[in-house]
């Protein structure tokens, strides 16, 4: 296939001020077709002058909208709601064309991020505060909950819609004005993102994306007038937002990491555990941060699971996202599929057992696309890089362990912790392993925990820094600050000053 020249290629701005603009940068991205191996666009990438732009733009938008009502606030957001379920089809092809995943896994996405839509439009409920009568002296208590101001969000290649909407709903349903960095790897869902905000009638300035690398990640951190940071992304980089963050004074959300294991006990069904290692292992390629990456096969079961494992793995559809039929579509990039390879050989040479090879090109009538067969490993051990490695592909490893209590300690020891299954048909096993396990998000013979909407994402240990989860009451908590008011009036104040203690009663 012939490559198009880059200076022909569509080029992909920012939304700033609520206006499409190249911005004044001169850098810039290519945006690839990951299933043909060809670059489709172009991505601006932003420089110290669009950042500055952007978190201006927001500033200025700040005041009216934290004194707008949250009712008024949860109309916007409720006719952004509607718009993005009409344009939901739209936006996962977009997904699926950038990213890779199928075009059924995209819709998925979008009707997860629409969810957290749908919990910020309650956000009147959401920002009650309560309030004391008469504690003393005709005094009366209460509190609020009150917007930041300017805030940002950095997000990953891998939800380019549902984790944006993990945040921007919530922080501006909370009258904050927000700024996204997205990933630039699928840039094309935040643009038509922010024209359905514009849609919708949220004011210029209120939500704004700028397209860029670290360039533009390190400017945010540092900048004056952006008081919180959110981000979603490996452990490394949430660890530097954080610290970055932090040292310039912000409030830091950091989501980063995982290692995620499956306990299959003895008396689980082992058809839906093996139903559900597949789907949650090769699941979008491996490419989430909720993927299943290891099996821990307790007391003799692993021969019969493993052979379901590969029964089922046999029969899966590897192609473009885009058509129907297709299980598993290529990873993001070419970098990604040889970083992915390198962790194949090493499990080889580190003596696992390589029981399925994903390393042929699966997809002939796609030379060019990035593409890796489902890989599985058997008789893998806690000292290998496969095991104590976030790979983030389609690469899913059996650890045979002799007890329940052996599983327990084995996850408890590593150093991700944020999201567990366990398949078991005992109530008992259920409920020890659902209070001694040390993970953040718990699942039993629910294979993906993802909280819903109204409740919080995160994980433990090395997979959060920062005292908040993702979304849900955590998230408005995190977007707000609480301010507490004492009220009286002039006719049941004391005469003269006082100098002891003020107490109730």
């Amino acid at each position: 296939m012939t490559q198009q020249a880059t200076s022909d290629l569509p080029l992909l701005g920012h939304w700033i001020g609520g206006a499409n603009t190249p911005g004044t940068g001169t850098r810039r991205g290519d945006v690839y077709d990951p299933a043909r191996g060809v670059v489709t666009r172009q991505v601006a990438l932003a420089g110290g002058a669009d950042v500055a732009a952007a978190v201006a733009a927001a500033k200025a938008a700040f005041p009216a909208w934290a004194e707008t009502p949250p009712q008024k606030r949860a109309r916007v957001l409720f006719r952004f709601k509607e718009l993005v379920e009409r344009h939901a089809e739209e936006l996962a092809r977009w997904i699926s064309r950038e990213h890779g995943k199928t075009l059924p896994d995209a819709l998925g996405e979008v009707q997860r991020g629409q969810e957290v839509i749908e919990f910020a439009c309650g956000i009147p409920q959401l920002l009650k505060g309560q309030h004391s009568p008469a504690i003393g002296g005709g005094i009366d208590h209460w509190n609020q909950r009150m917007p930041l101001g300017v805030v940002a969000g950095i997000t990953p290649f891998n939800f380019p819609f549902m984790v944006p909407m993990w945040m921007a709903p919530v922080a501006i349903a909370c009258g904050n004005t927000f700024v996204l960095k997205p990933s630039e790897r699928d840039p094309s869902a935040s643009l038509m993102t922010a024209a359905l905000w514009a849609e919708a009638g949220l004011p210029a300035g209120v939500f704004n994306v700028l397209q860029g690398d670290k360039a533009a990640v390190d400017e945010l951190l540092a900048h004056p007038d952006v008081q919180a940071v959110s981000f979603v992304g490996s452990t490394p980089i949430a660890r530097y937002i954080y610290e970055t963050g932090a040292r310039h004074g912000k409030r830091v959300q950091a989501l980063g990491g995982a290692k995620n294991h499956l306990v299959v006990m003895p008396d689980a069904d082992l058809d839906q555990a093996a139903d559900a290692l597949v789907g949650a292992a090769y699941g979008s390629a491996g490419e989430r941060c909720m993927a299943v990456s290891v099996a821990v096969a307790v007391g003799g079961i692993a021969d019969a699971l493993i052979a379901k494992v590969v029964e089922r793995t046999r029969r899966l559809t590897i192609g473009d996202g885009l058509e129907a039929g297709v299980d598993m579509g290529p990873v993001v990039s070419a970098a990604h599929r040889e970083r992915i390879l390198g962790y194949i050989e090493a499990g080889i040479a580190a003596g696992a057992e390589l029981v399925l090879d994903g390393r042929p090109h699966p997809v002939p009538q796609r030379p060019g696309g990035y593409f890796l067969g489902a890989t599985l490993f058997d008789r893998v051990g806690p000292e290998m890089s496969i095991y104590r490695d976030e790979i983030f592909g389609p690469v899913l490893g059996v650890v045979r362990v002799a007890t329940f209590a052996e599983a327990v300690a084995l996850i408890n020891g590593h150093q991700f912790a944020n999201g567990v299954a366990c398949y078991t048909r005992d109530g008992r096993t259920a409920q020890e392993f659902a209070q001694r396990i040390e993970v953040g998000m718990v699942g039993i013979n629910v294979p993906i925990p993802v909280p819903m909407a109204w409740h919080s994402f995160g994980g433990w240990k090395q997979s959060l820094f920062g005292d908040y989860h993702a979304y849900g009451e955590e998230g408005v908590r995190f977007y707000t600050r609480y301010k507490s008011i004492m009220q009286r009036w002039p006719d049941s104040t004391a005469k003269g000053p006082e100098f002891v203690m003020p107490v109730n009663g």
